[in-house]
């Protein structure tokens, strides 16, 4: 028997992957949470499976996403990530990673994870939503919006509220699994 997943990634099999494994699940470990991040920002104004077709090529342009390496990147590492096609060469976002990473350190540093962070928004558990449809769920919230200008304030880029809602949807900050999804009791 076929698996009832939410509509917006049936017919795809590296989205109905995604959606199967990742998508929703609670992630506290902030190598993931960077990672997420990172690919949100460069998700901004586009397609979310155009980032996840990229995803590997990010992962290898940008050091495995490692935050402290990504913080230290000059401008000649910066140039050369603009002329690598399997990226997304938005001048903006490459330059917005690199502040990123520098923003997530200090956020560290304040307190203690960015997981601890990211989760004292949400006491530290998932919010779960009773969606019927995916094209029903918000796609930003007062909490977002909370989110967002906070991450801004910090000196973060490309985190409008509605990237910081795709981000709480990706690591299992909300759980917006359509209420029939076979994965909406599991996450």
């Amino acid at each position: 028997m076929e698996k009832h997943r939410c509509g917006w990634c049936v017919g795809d099999a590296l989205y109905e992957s995604y959606h199967d494994e990742e998508w929703g699940v609670p992630i506290y470990d902030d190598a993931t949470l960077f990672e997420f991040l990172i690919l949100e920002t460069f998700q901004a104004g586009l397609s979310w499976i155009i980032v996840l077709r990229k995803r590997e090529n990010f992962r290898n342009a940008f050091d495995n996403f490692d935050y402290k390496k990504i913080a230290s990147y000059n401008e000649d590492k910066i140039e050369s990530l603009l002329k690598d096609a399997g990226i997304i060469r938005n001048k903006l976002k490459v330059n917005a990673t690199v502040s990123n990473a520098q923003a997530f350190m200090k956020i560290q540093d304040e307190f203690g994870s960015f997981s601890d962070y990211i989760w004292k928004f949400t006491n530290g558990k998932p919010i779960k939503n009773t969606i019927a449809n995916y094209k029903d769920a918000p796609a930003n919230t007062e909490l977002s919006n909370t989110i967002s200008k906070d991450l801004k304030k910090r000196g973060f880029k490309f985190v409008g509220t509605t990237v910081v809602y795709a981000h709480m949807q990706a690591t299992g900050m909300v759980n917006d699994h359509e209420v029939s999804c076979f994965r909406y009791n599991q996450v």
